[in-house]
């Protein structure tokens, strides 16, 4: 039982205390899970937000939840609830309708003149008061993949015992202080559960961003913007991140059918930013390149383009003076290995996450840079490729296999360990040693 929803975001937060070294966006249900939020993103000293979804409620029967509905028009249908109630298209479409003017009312109360607060490639904790059918959490998490979050966390102070079983699928991992046997209501588990007002929300949300504002005089300044690549001849869309101060540099190589928005690689260089390190994430084809398939598997060029944009991002004024590490992903492990290969190259370290570094065939035996190799333990087929790359490469090389982990690291906590082996490997390589004092 708990006192009320301060209480229990109190204890929610300590359950969440070992995410305070991520780059974590707080985003609470209104309106009852905000106060709940806003104790954990306090405890996290995270940003807050709320994250706006409605449930469609069926029209003789508005309890009854056949969806639910985000503020950018992300739906979570209940086709079994339609189809026994008899629910037309047009009849859903006015319930849509109707709530969706409520979001946007809300969107308005709640948040004035404030931007919401970016997810894009950051560790988003979805919070509520509890769960109940889990429709309006399960569409919470809809949009914050759409917004491009890197991982999504959904937790709550309380939910049904099967509330795993049905909610699975919808975030990287799901956490619940209490999941009890007879569940009834969200309510029975508080002693004051009295609703929360939209002036409550507000004030919440208000408190969060000033206490932002005095945290963010005691933090160094971060360039993070978009930028355009210059490769060769070609002009490339990027996203350039450099803290203040920073230790290092990673240029990100993303595999087929990926870019620079890649949810993976912007969570793994969201673990990159905690520790100082700047990253670089940016398309390695012009739209009209990545129209010939051909050119998505061409190591030669890809290469090439990671060879001439870490000539161009070695001009940036921040980046002047710092190591430079690549870090690939697929197809994108042979592209950052190709480039290492060449004969001027700088690289300082090498990290390939579920990559095809065979794909750069005779040119491992002239990487000079030191290379880790991260493989899922159930991703038998590469793995096995990999531990044959490793055989040809002649510089210091690592294997690191991540149990549980299929080719994409989707499994809970998976992808984030890789990102922090990697963290780990370019921190080792990148950044030199303190100078060792002797008297």
């Amino acid at each position: 039982m708990f006192t009320d929803r301060i209480d229990a975001g109190r204890q929610l937060a300590k359950r969440l205390a070992h995410l305070g070294d991520d780059d974590v966006v707080v985003v609470g249900l209104p309106r009852g899970g905000v106060p709940v939020a806003y104790e954990v993103a306090k405890a996290l000293e995270a940003p807050l937000d709320v994250i706006l979804v409605r449930k469609l409620g069926v029209p003789f029967q508005p309890e009854l939840g056949m969806g639910a509905i985000g503020e950018s028009g992300e739906r979570v249908i209940n086709a079994d609830v339609v189809d026994m109630a008899h629910i037309s298209d047009n009849e859903l479409a006015a319930v849509e309708t109707r709530e969706l003017v409520e979001l946007r009312r809300r969107a308005r109360t709640y948040r004035a003149d404030r931007a919401r607060i970016p997810l894009a490639g950051r560790v988003v904790v979805i919070v509520d008061d509890g769960i109940a059918t889990g429709s309006t959490a399960k569409a919470a998490c809809q949009v914050a993949r759409a917004e491009g979050a890197g991982r999504v966390i959904l937790a709550v102070p309380v939910a049904p015992a099967d509330w795993t079983r049905r909610l699975a699928a919808a975030a990287d991992e799901l956490i619940s202080l209490q999941t009890p046997e007879n569940f009834f209501g969200v309510g029975q588990f508080y002693r004051d559960f009295s609703q929360v007002s939209d002036e409550a929300v507000i004030e919440s949300l208000d408190r969060a961003a000033a206490r932002g504002v005095a945290m963010s005089k005691d933090r160094p300044p971060t360039r993070n913007h978009d930028i355009g690549v210059a490769a060769g001849s070609a002009l490339l869309g990027g996203h350039l991140t450099v803290p203040d101060q920073a230790r290092g540099m990673v240029v990100f190589a993303h595999g087929s059918g990926s870019s620079r928005h890649s949810p993976r690689n912007r969570f793994v260089a969201s673990v990159l930013h905690t520790a100082g390190l700047g990253t670089l994430l940016f398309d390695l084809l012009t739209p009209e390149e990545e129209m010939n398939r051909a050119n998505v598997f061409d190591i030669e060029l890809l290469g090439q383009r990671l060879v001439d944009a870490t000539r161009w991002i070695r001009d940036e004024p921040a980046v002047t003076g710092l190591q430079i590490g690549y870090f690939g992903a697929s197809t994108g492990a042979a592209a950052a290995l190709r480039a290492a290969a060449a004969p001027d190259s700088e690289v300082a370290a090498v990290v390939s996450r579920g990559g095809r570094p065979d794909l750069a065939g005779p040119h491992l035996a002239e990487v000079r840079a030191p290379t880790l190799l991260i493989v899922g333990g159930r991703d038998d087929v590469v793995l096995g490729l990999n531990r044959e790359a490793q055989a040809g490469l002649r510089c210091e090389s690592r294997l690191e296999i991540v149990p549980g982990a299929t080719h994409l690291f989707e499994e809970p906590g998976t992808l984030r360990t890789a990102a922090q082996l990697a963290r780990d490997w370019f921190l080792n390589h990148l950044v030199p040693a303190p100078a060792s004092s002797t008297g």
